[in-house]
């Protein structure tokens, strides 16, 4: 697949990144810009699979092809939202804990931006007022490349034409705000957010990702889920989560782990 040119970064995003410069890490090497692409996370994914240094981010201004977890389409509308990939290359310890630090990356860079509060819901989902504001996504990696992991998140910034069935439980920064929101200044917070909690992994200080997790999901543990398990649909409370990002349930007879797959909230 052919991608259009970068183009040049447009102002709003130029001066809070400069500002930001010093928190960014290794996300200040390299900002990529496009007016619309098919998807932030199969452009990252060429990259990395072409020697993309750790870092490389990928911003597009809209999406046609926009990726969720379980091959769920993203509502991607043009200026309504933050679209971002970027290429990791993480240490094998810091891997299972790359979304659930991502998750909190992002929450954290919504809260230094806006004020707003967010709430996570395992593994990887960011809520305000209940509603779904922004999602994560971490997939690939490949030996002839070396490891890697690209990293994707969406944020719905503004009101757009989303689905019906999307609409429906998704709401907006601008809406919770009842103001504009300088995505610039979002983007910079969420890649200084996801800068720390990635340091954080790669020196071995999974503890602090994880704390952070359990802080800023008050708002959804406790509720009841159900998911699939050896070809059953099991039932139990939301717990907590494990020192692995594993979500742990308590059900009728006891505790039990969920790693992978989907999980429905009651």
């Amino acid at each position: 697949m052919s991608y259009p040119r970068t183009q040049p970064l447009p102002y709003e995003f130029v001066e809070p990144l400069a500002r930001a410069a010093a928190r960014l890490g290794p996300f200040a090497r390299q900002v990529l810009w496009y007016p619309d692409l098919p998807s932030t996370n199969d452009l990252a994914a060429t990259l990395a699979e072409r020697g993309a240094r750790e870092g490389c981010v990928v911003v597009a201004n809209a999406q046609s092809a926009g990726r969720g977890r379980q091959g769920r389409s993203w509502a991607s509308p043009a200026g309504a939202g933050l679209y971002v990939s970027m290429v990791l290359r993480p240490a094998e310890h810091a891997l299972p804990l790359v979304t659930i630090a991502a998750g909190v990356a992002v929450a954290d860079g919504i809260h230094a931006a806006t004020g707003l509060v967010p709430d996570l819901k395992w593994p990887n989902d960011v809520f305000v007022s209940g509603r779904k504001v922004a999602g994560v996504l971490a997939e690939g990696t490949s030996p002839a490349a070396g490891t890697y992991v690209v990293l994707g998140f969406g944020i719905n910034v503004s009101a757009a034409a989303y689905p019906p069935e999307v609409a429906a439980g998704a709401t907006n920064l601008e809406e919770e705000l009842g103001r504009a929101v300088d995505r610039g200044l979002l983007l910079a917070e969420c890649l200084c957010g996801l800068a720390a909690r990635y340091e954080d992994l790669q020196r071995g200080r999974t503890k602090s990702v994880v704390d952070g997790w359990r802080g800023r999901a008050a708002g959804t543990l406790g509720r009841r889920v159900q998911w699939h398990a050896a070809g059953a649909v099991l039932e139990g409370v939301a717990d907590t989560i494990d020192d692995n990002g594993a979500l742990v349930v308590r059900t009728k007879t006891g505790l039990a782990r969920v790693t992978a797959g989907e999980v429905r909230w009651m």
